[in-house]
């Protein structure tokens, strides 16, 4: 029994850690975002592009920002990647 109830908790928790790697796909892309990128608070700051994150069932955009650095990294912007199953927003990074 006690090994039973053991690989449910396995089980539950491998699904519910695989539930939070976003990997939600929708049949068709949500339309581009135009907006106006604000002034650089200063020289040494750079543009943290704006997100798709996936919240109430659908993808939902959340703006850019400007922030500092990161030494020895370089950020990669986000994109849509496209397959069989629809598409599926690859969150921007540091790199």
């Amino acid at each position: 029994m006690k090994k039973l109830i053991f690989i449910l908790i396995a089980v539950v928790t491998a699904i519910s850690i695989s539930s939070c790697e976003g990997s939600y796909y929708v049949s068709e892309r949500p339309a581009d975002v135009y907006y106006e990128r604000p002034v650089a608070p200063g020289p040494d700051y750079v543009w943290i592009s704006g997100d798709w994150v996936w919240t109430g069932g659908s993808y939902h955009w959340h703006h850019g920002y400007w922030d500092r650095p990161r030494p020895g990294h370089v950020w990669v912007e986000g994109s849509w990647h496209s397959d069989h199953k629809g598409y599926k927003w690859n969150h921007g990074h540091w790199q």
